[in-house]
Parts: C-alpha cells; sequence; structure tokens
C-alpha cells in the first residue's frame, strides 16, 4: 500500500517539506560523496546562506569550517563505507552564524533493491541546555565515546559515572534529561542496538556478536536480546533476510 501511494505522487516524497517546519531538527540527504542532495529550511539558516542551492552539490567540510565540518564528514564516510548506522550521537554543533548547541545526530543509510550503499538520509534535534550550561552535555558526550568504544567489556554504570566525572545518582538525572533512560537502560540500548545491526548487516556468528556487546556467553546474550525484542537472536537474522 505505501509503495502504491508513493507511486501516485507528483514528486518523489523525501519529507523535505515537512522537516522545514521543525526549526529544531536539522534534515539532510546525502549521496555517496557526502554530498548535500536535501536539505531543510533549518540547515540553510544555521549554515548563515541565502538558499538551499547553496548547499547542494557540497560536502561538510566545503559547508562547515573545522574541526566541525571534517568531523561529520567522516561519520558519512563511515556510514558509507560499512552500511551501519549511526544512531543518538550526542556531539556539540558551532555553526558559521557562531551559533553553539548539543544536538542527538541519527544517520541512516539508503540501499539500493541490490543491496548496494546509494547515500544516506539523517537528522540532527536540538537539546535544550538545561540551566547549569553547556558542560553537563560535554560530560555525557565523553560517556557515550567511551562506553561505544569500550562496549565489548561491558563497562559497568559504575565505570561511566567515573567518566563523567559524576555519581551514578547525577550521571542518572542526565542521561533521564538528555536520553529519557537511566544509565543502565541506555546502556542496555546501546548494547543490543549494535547486536541488532550485526545480526542484520554481517554473517559474523551470534557467539562472536555477544562478545562484541559485552556478554561473556551466547546464552546470556540470547536471554536478554530475546527479553528485549521478544525474538532470539538466530530468528531475528532469520526474519530480516526474509524481508530483503
Amino acid at each position: 500500500m505505501i509503495a502504491e501511494l508513493l507511486g501516485q505522487l507528483e514528486a518523489p516524497f523525501t519529507g523535505e517539506e515537512l522537516f522545514d517546519h521543525l526549526s529544531d531538527i536539522v534534515f539532510f540527504i546525502k549521496g555517496t560523496r557526502g554530498e548535500y542532495l536535501v536539505v531543510n529550511q533549518t540547515l540553510v539558516l544555521r549554515c548563515n546562506v541565502a538558499s538551499k542551492q547553496e548547499l547542494l552539490g557540497r560536502t561538510a567540510t566545503e559547508v562547515l569550517r573545522p574541526p566541525l565540518g571534517e568531523g561529520f564528514a567522516e561519520q558519512d564516510r563511515q556510514v558509507l563505507r560499512t552500511g551501519q548506522a549511526l544512531v543518538s550521537q550526542l556531539e556539540l554543533h558551532v555553526y558559521p552564524t557562531r551559533d553553539v548547541g548539543w544536538c542527538l545526530t541519527t544517520k541512516l543509510p539508503l540501499r539500493r533493491k541490490d543491496g548496494s550503499i546509494a547515500g544516506l538520509v539523517g537528522v540532527s534535534q536540538d537539546l535544550r541546555l538545561p540551566d547549569s550550561g553547556g558542560d553537563e552535555y560535554e560530560h555525557i558526550a565523553d560517556v557515550v565515546a567511551y562506553a561505544d568504544r569500550n562496549l565489548a567489556e561491558a563497562p559497568s554504570v559504575e565505570r561511566l559515572a567515573e567518566v563523567a566525572g559524576m555519581s551514578r545518582y547525577q550521571l542518572d538525572r542526565r542521561m533521564r534529561r538528555i536520553f529519557g533512560l537511566t544509565t543502565g537502560q541506555w546502556l542496555l540500548q546501546r548494547r543490543i542496538d549494535r547486536a541488532q545491526r550485526a545480526l542484520r548487516q554481517t554473517d559474523s556468528p551470534i557467539a562472536s556478536i555477544a562478545m562484541d556487546v559485552g556478554y561473556g556467553d551466547q546464552s546470556a546474550f540470547t536471554r536478554q536480546f530475546r527479553r528485549t525484542t521478544g525474538m532470539s537472536p538466530r530468528d531475528y537474522r532469520l526474519a530480516g533476510r526474509s524481508e530483503d
């Protein structure tokens, strides 16, 4: 039904006009070089240019000053090269307008019918700065980066609190404010998200995936995965392939 509806439209639906009305969200679609193909008006304003046309066909390094532009371009290259999504990445944005703000960025690969990567689609949603200022988010960004680098070692909430320089209670309060989850819930989500991507996009043995996301044995991973998703890792992988 969705394909039938989209096939009846006068022009391809990209979501651009919808996202033009969301001033706290940057929206974009990029091609295989990381060049902007579709942008919303929020990105135009953030980049301090007159129109969307000034952004189209250009990459992040051509639009944003270093090191910001190069950091975004490296994210793009990683998603385009690996086909793995970047999900809820906490990052600081500094725009040519000198506006500064924290955002949660998600980038997803776009695939052709044959499975090859055709580009990516992404959003960056503004986070409202708390009364204590941007330092609060900076500490959480350190936690996110540390967890992603060390997920296979199953970092504890206590260790993440040490990285943030906070008590567990303080860290939980900030994680709830940003992600709507306790630190433990967020960490579990991160582990399961990585496992889901690996099950969908690779042929790695389930035991190897379990170790990569911090589970010492496959049975413990399977129990937690089933509890979280309602499916065993094997069934999840098979279901994903049957949809392709």
